[in-house]
């Protein structure tokens, strides 16, 4: 300060305020607090439980607070209870102290955007609908929250952290052109597989092989190969005769078809001819015919009847005599019970 009240360093031409010492206008900013005395000389301490209230809030912190008081008297002003006016000034200073905190949530909450109004024309119209009314104006506004409502979502999620330090810089060679070779050989195909195709995705056949890799494999090819193939062809061509041979059989047998219905048709034609010639003669050994089955059934006949005597004549008397009498009856009664004749 000795340098026309300059601080504490006196080459610096800057006024200067130490601790921030003298500076008008600031106040600070430290939690520490002024040591108090009482009238004994003793250093207050409920001054630090006074720390963060209010100046009209007691704070009991003696240990005479925690004795009992003794009534001195029954009228003792201090034990009086409050008066009406009392109260309802204690209310209304109550009331009052609410209203602005609960107006300043209210305002600060409420949308810049003001009231809209709607004309509303109902569909129904008469007296017993919407009061009579033909026309409603509706008044659209955000509805109001509650300013005391206690938070409906609990949130306490954490926090990411920030992004690390960057990296250390690595330095590389200026880059320089890539030829074509080196720009194919940096294709990499993708990794295919040959057994999952979830996506269903078109996968051409040579992207399929580059992915497998069977181009970097040696192929070694197996000298019974050249075998198999000259059997193979052994083979067809012996197909290939049998297969002609069979065509020019399937191409003979119209032919032999035709010839064989050909003969057929001879053959029938033939016999036609034979039977137009033969009327005649097969006319006249008809008659003859019909008159040997007629000799045949007579003789048929007499047989019949002699072999019936040989067996009267061989049976016992009683037997015999029921057959005679039997064969001598009268038919009628046979005929009506749709029975033969036994002389037939």
């Amino acid at each position: 300060m000795g340098f026309g009240d300059g601080g504490t360093f006196t080459q610096i031409h800057v006024a200067q305020y130490p601790l921030n010492m003298g500076r008008e206008g600031k106040e600070g900013t430290s939690n520490a607090l002024a040591v108090q005395l009482d009238a004994q000389g003793k250093v207050k301490y409920a001054v630090l439980a006074c720390q963060g209230h209010s100046k009209d809030k007691i704070i009991y912190s003696k240990l005479t607070d925690l004795l009992p008081a003794e009534v001195v008297a029954e009228d003792d002003p201090s034990l009086e209870r409050p008066s009406d006016d009392d109260v309802r000034e204690a209310t209304d200073k109550t009331r009052l102290a609410l209203e602005g905190l609960t107006h300043t949530k209210i305002a600060a909450a409420m949308p810049v955007r003001c009231a809209h109004y709607i004309r509303y024309t109902p569909f129904w119209q008469g007296a017993a609908y919407n009061s009579g009314a033909k026309q409603r104006v509706i008044r659209m506004v955000e509805a109001q929250k509650d300013p005391m409502e206690p938070p409906k979502f609990k949130i306490n999620k954490k926090i990411p952290r920030g992004p690390p330090s960057p990296p250390v810089p690595v330095l590389h060679s200026p880059t320089r052109k890539v030829s074509v070779k080196e720009k194919n050989e940096w294709k990499i195909p993708p990794c295919i597989s040959n057994w999952k195709n979830a996506k269903g995705y078109a996968i051409p056949l040579d992207k399929r092989l580059a992915a497998d890799g069977r181009g970097l494999q040696q192929v070694h090819i197996n000298e019974n190969v050249a075998k198999v193939a000259e059997a193979l062809y052994i083979t067809n061509r012996k197909i290939r005769e049998a297969v002609e041979m069979r065509a020019q059989l399937q191409k003979k047998l119209p032919q032999k078809q035709r010839e064989k219905k050909e003969e057929h048709l001879r053959q029938l034609a033939q016999k036609a001819r034979e039977e137009e010639v033969g009327i005649r003669t097969q006319a006249a050994a008809t008659d003859k015919d019909e008159e040997a089955r007629k000799r045949d059934r007579l003789r048929y006949e007499r047989h019949k009847g002699r072999q019936r005597d040989r067996n009267t004549a061989r049976a016992a008397s009683y037997k015999r005599s029921k057959l005679q009498r039997e064969w001598e009856r009268d038919i009628s009664e046979q005929i009506a019970l749709c029975l033969p004749a036994k002389n037939i």
